[in-house]
């Protein structure tokens, strides 16, 4: 199975995130921040990144170039979990390097079936 990397600062979206993948198998990394996020991506390099784009600090579009700019991480999939849905914002986070965009609130069986894609198509670039 896959290991995710949830970052995001309501802990409520995380312990929710952990509940539901580690159900299904997957382990499950928790960031409450880009800094500390970005930092353990590139020491565990997950499978996969859920990444919020409203974190307090730096915000998740940035940590998301950052991630994308970088050599070791730059092929893991990262998926936006975040509340913003407008289409200049999808527009923004696909721009930006982003490989998926789940809107939050989102269903349990939604969150599988997308981490079950990203963790089973080999990372491509």
């Amino acid at each position: 199975m896959a290991s995710v990397l949830v970052i995001d600062d309501d802990p409520e979206i995380r312990d929710l995130c952990r509940t539901i993948l580690a159900t299904e198998g997957h382990q499950v990394l928790e960031a409450p921040d880009a800094p500390s996020g970005v930092a353990m991506a590139r020491e565990h390099l997950p499978d996969l990144v859920l990444l919020d784009w409203m974190l307090p600090g730096v915000d998740g579009i940035e940590a998301l170039r950052i991630l994308k700019s970088s050599a070791n991480t730059r092929q893991i999939p990262v998926l936006m979990l975040t509340a913003l849905d407008g289409i200049a914002d999808i527009a923004l986070a696909t721009h930006s390097g982003a490989d998926g965009y789940i809107t939050k609130p989102f269903e349990p069986s939604a969150l599988v079936a997308v981490v079950r894609r990203y963790s089973e198509t080999p990372p491509t670039g």
